[in-house]
């Protein structure tokens, strides 16, 4: 059976692993010509992964799916760990590349491989995060759980609303943000304009 909480989860996957994906490629491509907007559209898109999948998408998992399955499925308890720890870890460098980047932007080119370095790290980090997820927890979730169990997960996902997947009440203070995060980055989040264009 294919439960809301879990379409809900994997489209917000989607639009992270979007967002993940053509940070990444904004980050390899530079500046170019256009600095203000480089930084306006990278500041915006770690904004975005620490309001939304940070605060609440991943706070359901931990609370809800990562402990239904750990009850019924012991043998993933260290991947559950994992996941748990990953959890952490993304909050604190998502600020991390937050201040790496102001650092970046304002001091100036000495500062870029830091950031640069930090960047690819952590995409790669929460891509395989993210990769696991979908492989292994949610496979044993959709085996495992019972309807309790996706009751709770149901009614949790549904309040989440992620200007990403157009799902969920809007908020018209995220327009701003959310105009930001589409006005030039590469495919697949942005229309595929360069950074450096005008």
């Amino acid at each position: 059976m294919d439960h809301e909480s879990i379409r809900i989860i994997l489209a917000e996957h989607a639009a992270l692993t979007a967002t993940l994906q053509s940070l990444r490629q904004m980050v390899e491509q530079g500046p170019g010509d256009a600095p203000q907007n480089f930084f306006d559209v990278l500041r915006a898109m770690l904004f975005y992964i620490d309001e939304f999948p940070g605060r609440q998408h991943h706070n359901k998992e931990s609370e809800l799916l990562f402990p239904s399955v750990a009850r019924r499925v012991p043998h993933l308890k260290e991947v559950i760990a994992r996941m748990e720890h990953d959890h952490a870890y993304g909050e604190a460098a998502v600020r991390e590349l937050l201040h790496l980047l102001l650092a970046w932007e304002l001091l100036g080119e000495t500062h870029r491989t830091t950031f640069v370095e930090a960047a690819r790290h952590y995409v790669d980090f929460f891509l395989e995060h993210l990769r696991l997820e979908e492989q292994v927890i949610i496979p044993e979730a959709q085996n495992v759980l019972l309807e309790p169990d996706w009751q709770a997960l149901d009614a949790a996902f549904a309040t989440n609303s992620d200007p990403l997947t157009g799902r969920g009440p809007t908020d018209p203070m995220y327009d701003r943000l959310l105009q930001r995060i589409l006005m030039k980055p590469p495919a697949p989040v942005g229309p595929g304009v360069s950074s450096g264009s005008a």
